[in-house]
């Protein structure tokens, strides 16, 4: 039987680090990109599709799961993997996020944050203890503790309440997942370090995560409009205050370049909404930078998106076509672009985990950029 958690590294270039995350439901790669399942379904896929992308494990979301179906439903009909036909490892995001960003009425306390529904004003309590019990609820593989993210341009002092009340809730977290019976027997629990741009904080969180314990670490509070050379800066250091024999894993990130510069600064793990989002409006994200298909530049192109791409639409569908389907509002335009989308992350995480093996990953990194940035 497969180990409940096990995180082993293969290799390490620099501080880039490539390996492997063995679960019950089956083996993740590292760098991994994991695609987001808001809803119980990566918009415009069929799971089987992602799985055939590549992906080893995709994300879910506590809050809008919590809201609809809502979780306890998605258990009684079986959990997540079964509702949605994912046999393969899920992480699910706590849901504090969410509640910062999505809902206008929210009061934060000690206890936890009362918000307002996005879809119909109803009003709920999520505590580090509700939040665990939901994703049990969901059947998460990878829990994620519950914190707050304050926003980036707040003052310091601010700033450290939050991160400290966030390590207060990663405790509860803790003891909340640890009360889970067979779910956390079989499931893992990730903290969040916090700190926004500030080293000290970030190496205070480090240390109050690492006091608890978690079977991987994430970094929290980057990609919500600090800019890439803010974020890069932050990922100098805050990878390495967390602990080198677990995953580390960046939330909401990213570009292609993104991932790049943070799998350089040693991280492992990534989530983001970006390529499939960008597939429902339009934009191809390729080997040379992306494309619009908007533009009337293609509505003769008779090329593939992408000629360096192995996925089924390259080999299949002209950039005419495309542009004709986005053009048209057609919804088979948005599948497609999303599935290579999909695709090409994927192809762009193996690239990076062949270069660190072969211990080439800064000739990868600059020839990715010169051919990303060619135009």
């Amino acid at each position: 039987m497969s180990p409940r958690f096990q995180f082993t590294l293969h290799a390490t270039d620099g501080k880039a680090r490539t390996g492997v995350i063995r679960m019950r439901r089956g083996d993740i790669r590292t760098p991994a990109f994991m695609p987001v399942g808001t809803a119980a379904t990566v918009k415009a896929m069929k799971p089987e599709a992602v799985r055939q992308t590549g992906a080893d494990i995709i994300l879910g979301n506590t809050y809008h799961l919590m809201l609809r179906p809502g979780a306890e439903r998605v258990a009684r009909l079986g959990g997540l993997h079964k509702f949605m036909n994912w046999d393969r490892p899920i992480l699910t995001d706590s849901g504090g996020y969410q509640v910062m960003s999505l809902s206008d009425l929210r009061k934060i306390t000690e206890e936890g944050v009362t918000f307002a529904s996005h879809l119909d004003g109803s009003r709920h309590l999520l505590t580090p203890e509700r939040s665990m019990e939901i994703q049990r609820l969901l059947g998460s593989d990878i829990v994620m503790a519950f914190d707050e993210c304050p926003k980036i341009d707040q003052p310091r002092d601010k700033i450290a309440r939050s991160m400290a009340m966030s390590m207060r809730w990663a405790r509860r977290s803790r003891d909340g997942f640890d009360a889970g019976g067979d779910h956390a027997e079989n499931a893992a629990l990730f903290g969040i370090q916090q700190g926004a741009l500030d080293e000290g904080l970030r190496r205070e969180s480090a240390d109050a995560l690492r006091d608890i314990g978690f079977d991987g670490y994430a970094i929290g509070g980057l990609a919500v409009g600090e800019g890439q050379e803010a974020m890069f800066a932050t990922l100098e250091f805050a990878p390495g205050q967390l602990p080198a024999d677990r995953p580390r894993y960046l939330m909401g990130v990213g570009k292609p370049d993104d991932l790049v510069g943070a799998v350089e600064r040693g991280v492992d793990m990534f989530d983001c909404v970006l390529p499939t989002r960008s597939g429902r409006n339009g934009q191809a994200f390729t080997w040379n930078g992306p494309l619009n298909l908007r533009n009337a530049r293609h509505a003769e192109d008779t090329g593939p998106l992408d000629p360096r791409c192995t996925c089924p639409v390259c080999a299949t569908y002209s950039r005419a076509y495309l542009h004709h389907l986005i053009r048209s509002g057609e919804m088979l335009g948005a599948m497609l672009l999303t599935e290579h989308n999909l695709s090409f992350y994927q192809q762009l995480m193996q690239g990076m985990r062949d270069a660190i093996a072969g211990q080439r990953f800064a000739m990868f990194a600059a020839d990715f950029r010169r051919d990303y940035f060619a135009r």
